[in-house]
């Protein structure tokens, strides 16, 4: 699988925290709904704490995140500037444990959709870890 979006549009590099920096006027009628969507910044205020716990940033938690699942073969990225892309870069050996990984399901469970649609169905894999995590020493983007 191919995965697209693994920062949510940024809302995961916490840069769009609550009661912080909003998109800009002139481009908040392009926003995705889920950049202004206050659970989704509550979300991403739990995570906070998480990903300075397993000592990563909040971006580089995202993408291990997203490549830890055994489905997932690679994550359109999408940086808009070469800051982006060295930050995306600088984590491609991270990996999550599975204690990392069942708080981050916790806070955000699995078959939760935080964009504007909503999962009707909740497949059988995403309710098991297993099923939903690549092996620990094969999580790494690299």
């Amino acid at each position: 699988m191919l995965t697209w979006s693994p920062l949510a549009s940024g809302l995961l590099t916490g840069r769009f925290r609550a009661g912080g920096e909003q998109p800009s006027a002139g481009r908040v009628h392009w926003v995705p709904k889920h950049m202004t969507d206050s659970r989704n910044h509550d979300a991403v205020e739990q995570l906070v704490p998480i990903a300075d716990q397993a000592g990563l940033s909040l971006t580089h938690l995202a993408l291990a995140f997203v490549v830890s699942h055994p489905a997932v073969t690679s994550a359109i990225i999408g940086p808009r500037t070469m800051a982006h892309l060295d930050d995306l870069l600088d984590g491609v050996g991270a990996t999550l444990d599975d204690d990392t990984l069942d708080r981050i399901d916790r806070v955000v469970p699995p078959g939760v959709n935080a964009g504007t649609l909503d999962i009707a169905y909740t497949p059988p894999a995403l309710q098991h870890a297993g099923q939903r995590r690549r092996r620990a020493e094969d999580r790494a983007a690299a």
